[in-house]
C-alpha cells in the first residue's frame, strides 16, 4: 500500500468513527452528548463544515511559512471561551459560512496550488467530521501538502488518536498551567489537566517538530500578563514529561481585546521584563524555538483566498 492510500485508508476509519460519534458527540472535553444531526453542541457546529476565512498566512512559524505562507483554514466555534480571544468574531461568535464537503474540499486544492507550504487548520475540531470528509475527497484529487493541527491544547485524547498518521504536525498552545486560571479565563474547569494528556497524545504520535520532516510537535506558548501563564511549569513540563527538543513558539502579541477589560489582571499589555523573564525560563530548561521582537512593528500579513 502507498504513502496515498494509506493515509486515504485511515481517513476513511477516522470519518466512520467520528460519524458514530456525533449521534453523542464527545469528540472535545465539554462532552456535551448532544446529537450533532439535530442540534449544534457547546461549539455551536452541526454536521457541515463552517469556515470563517482561508488565507496564505504569513505570520506563523517560519518554518510552517517559507515562501509560499501556510494555509490556514479559519473555522468557526471552539470548545473554549477565552476572554481576551481575538478571533472571538468567529470562535464564539459563529461567523462564517456553511460549505459543503465538496466545497471545502476545492479550497483545500485551492490552498495548495497557490503554493501553499502546509495546510494551517486553525481550530478545527467543533468541525472535524467536516474537514475529513472534505479532506478525502482531496486526497483523491493528489492533495499532498502536510496537515497542521492548529490548536488551544484542550482536546479529547480519543479524538487525537482518530488522527494518528492524517496530522503531520501538531500546532499546540499551552495556555495555562494552572486549571483554576483556566476555568477563569476560558471557562473551563480543567485546562491543564487534559491539556497535558494531549500534548503527550500529539508527541507520541509525531515526536518533536523537524523541519526536515515537516512532522512533529510546535508548542505554542502565549505570555500574560502577571505570569498567569505559567511559563515556568510550561517549560518543565516540556523539558521533563516530553523533550527539551520540542520547539516553543513564545508569543509577545498579547492584547486585552475582547472581554479582557473585565478582569484586572488581563487589563493591559505585558511588559518587555515579563517577556524577557519567559526567554529566560525557556534558556534555563534548554528549550529552543522562536521568540517574537517585543517591539516588532510588522503587520498581520495574509493573502485571502477568494470565496468561488
Amino acid at each position: 500500500m502507498d504513502l496515498n492510500a494509506e493515509k486515504l485508508d485511515r481517513v476513511q476509519k477516522a470519518i466512520e468513527k467520528t460519524r458514530e460519534r456525533l449521534h453523542s458527540c464527545d469528540l472535545c472535553p465539554k462532552k456535551c452528548y448532544v446529537n450533532r444531526y439535530e442540534t449544534p453542541g457547546f461549539c455551536m457546529q452541526r454536521i457541515e463544515p463552517r469556515v470563517s476565512a482561508t488565507v496564505l498566512h504569513f505570520g506563523e512559524e517560519p518554518p510552517l511559512v517559507k515562501e509560499g505562507g501556510a494555509g490556514a483554514v479559519f473555522f468557526s466555534g471552539c470548545t473554549m471561551s477565552c476572554v481576551y480571544c481575538q478571533n472571538f468574531s468567529f470562535s464564539q461568535k459563529n461567523t462564517g459560512r456553511d460549505l459543503s464537503f465538496e466545497e471545502l474540499s476545492r479550497y483545500l486544492i485551492k490552498i495548495q496550488k497557490e503554493g501553499a507550504v502546509c495546510l494551517d487548520l486553525v481550530t478545527p475540531t467543533p468541525n472535524l467530521y467536516g474537514f475529513l470528509k472534505a479532506y478525502k475527497l482531496a486526497l483523491e484529487e493528489d492533495f499532498a501538502l502536510p496537515v497542521v493541527f492548529n490548536t488551544s491544547g484542550y482536546e479529547e485524547v480519543s479524538t487525537l488518536e482518530l488522527l494518528d498518521g492524517i496530522e503531520d504536525i501538531y500546532l499546540s498552545d499551552i495556555r495555562y498551567t494552572d486549571d483554576e486560571i483556566g476555568r477563569r479565563h476560558s471557562l473551563v474547569p480543567d485546562y491543564w489537566t487534559v491539556t497535558k494528556k494531549a500534548v503527550k497524545e500529539m508527541f507520541r504520535q509525531t515526536g518533536a517538530f523537524r523541519e526536515e520532516s515537516m512532522r512533529g510537535v510546535i508548542v505554542r506558548h502565549l505570555v500574560l500578563p502577571e505570569r498567569i501563564a505559567g511559563t515556568e511549569e510550561m517549560a518543565e513540563f516540556l523539558a521533563f514529561e516530553l523533550s527539551s527538543s520540542v520547539p516553543v513558539s513564545l508569543m509577545s502579541q498579547y492584547r486585552p481585546v475582547y472581554r479582557a477589560r473585565e478582569f484586572s489582571e488581563l487589563s493591559r499589555r505585558i511588559t518587555e521584563e515579563e517577556y524577557d523573564y519567559a526567554l529566560d525560563v525557556i534558556d534555563r530548561f534548554g528549550l529552543t524555538g522562536w521568540m517574537q521582537h517585543f517591539e516588532s512593528k510588522e503587520n498581520y500579513r495574509a493573502k485571502p483566498l477568494r470565496w468561488d
